[in-house]
């Protein structure tokens, strides 16, 4: 194997496609916690966590060993051919923990794509009915129901249509570009007049934070909105928890915030801390809907899997990482607080848990600034920060580092944001 980045750039650009887009110039030969290092051995401190899927850390020793006692045991068996304990015990344990104060089933499949078009086909089973409502800037995946719902067309709708019909999206309040809880909640009655016959709406999705689309946290208001409008119709309420889910949010579960609850929730991402599992957890009798054979998946519910899994939820619970992701989400939240008046261009600084995001807007204009959001990702990747950009306007950097960052690490990872953002601001004076 070489360990020449630019090597490895050209074979990659030679064996794989463009449409896969890849952030960094480098690649990886090893990670520990939130650190990493590239093939040159140059070392970089990891504010993306792989999208929110390490939340419990890179190799982090439990589930390593976890993932190991599994592989002694078999690797694949297709649990709805030959099933497994581990699985079922899985789904009690998620059943236990998922909001909602009623009888609850599980499902596991591989990425957050399928278990959101999962919940999709529950929900169309148990309603009888073929209508979806998503949101302008959420986020639900790249398959083709996936981009159907998803609220953001470039890059991830651009050229790939025709989409599923009977799908349609209303504004999410962001009340930073003057869309409040009940603009967002008369539009849905909007849609109702207009297009869709709300009888024939089998269920409303949306992201208890939109993680593509801003790092934008639903109002507790605008949740009990959406659970009325529901209830009053007969439509079923999915909350997306892929990106939110295991602590990242300061709660095992975002909809742990609000007073209500989803009646189908999915699940991936950090929930198997690197390995490729998602779910829907939600009520028994919506769950039951489908017939058998109706769901599954040759990989759904992978044994290494749902090994991780179990070692997954130990961990949050024992090193008590929701209240870690609070308490380190502060410091975060409160060092962009006393950067305000030295970078004129931080708008707004939001986020529950350690789900945080730092908006940019021109000074002036008060426009979406993607240009400088830009600017301060790459000064944080010179000087070794690895850190994502999101947002309709790409003006949002999201910082989603491992739960389990160490004390040092984290400190020295603020030194360097800061840096990143005042240099950024001098770049341009």
């Amino acid at each position: 194997m070489t360990n020449r980045n630019d090597e490895l750039k050209a074979r990659k650009d030679a064996a794989t496609p463009r449409g896969v887009g890849v952030m960094c110039d480098f690649y990886a030969a090893r990670a520990e916690n939130a650190e990493l290092w590239d093939v040159e051995g140059r070392r970089f401190i990891d504010f993306a966590a792989g999208i929110a899927v390490v939340n419990t850390g890179h190799r982090h020793p439990r589930l390593v060993a976890a993932i190991r006692e599994q592989l002694d045991c078999f690797t694949h068996t297709a649990y709805q051919i030959v099933p497994y304990a581990s699985y079922v015990e899985l789904a009690e344990k998620i059943n236990q923990r998922a909001p909602g104060a009623f009888a609850k089933k599980t499902a596991f499949f591989t990425t957050g794509a399928e278990a959101v078009e999962n919940a999709v086909k529950i929900a169309r089973a148990a309603t009888g009915r073929p209508g979806v409502i998503a949101f302008a800037g959420g986020f639900h995946g790249r398959t083709l129901m996936g981009m159907a719902l998803t609220g953001k067309v470039a890059p991830y709708k651009l050229g790939f249509g025709p989409f599923p019909s009977d799908v349609f999206h209303a504004p999410f309040p962001t009340p930073l570009h003057g869309v409040s809880t009940d603009d967002a909640l008369r539009s849905l009655e909007g849609l109702f007049k207009s297009d869709i016959d709300p009888a024939r709406v089998a269920a409303i999705i949306f992201e208890p934070v939109q993680g593509e689309g801003g790092f934008y946290p639903a109002p507790a208001d605008f949740v009990r909105g959406l659970r009325r409008i529901c209830d009053a119709h007969g439509i079923l309420l999915i909350a997306d928890e892929v990106q939110t889910g295991f602590a990242r949010t300061g709660k095992l579960f975002a909809m742990e915030h609000y007073d209500v609850a989803a009646d189908l929730t999915t699940m991936a991402k950090s929930l198997a801390g690197g390995m490729p599992l998602s779910g829907v957890v939600g009520r028994a009798d919506v769950m039951d809907a489908a017939a058998p054979g109706g769901l599954g998946g040759t990989y759904a519910g992978n044994p290494l899997a749902v090994a991780a899994a179990h070692a997954v939820l130990d961990i949050i619970d024992d090193e008590r990482l929701c209240e870690r992701a609070n308490t380190l989400g502060n410091r975060l939240k409160d060092r962009l607080e006393t950067l305000k008046a030295a970078v004129p261009q931080l708008a707004e600084v939001r986020g529950p848990g350690a789900m945080i995001a730092a908006e940019f807007l021109a000074p002036g204009t008060r426009e979406p600034d993607a240009a400088f959001a830009k600017r301060v990702q790459q000064r944080a990747l010179e000087r070794g920060l690895l850190l994502l950009v999101c947002g309709t306007y790409g003006n949002v950097i999201r910082f989603l580092f491992p739960l389990t960052i160490e004390e040092p690490v984290f400190s020295e990872a603020l030194g360097l944001l800061e840096e990143a953002l005042k240099d950024s601001v001098g770049a341009l004076a």
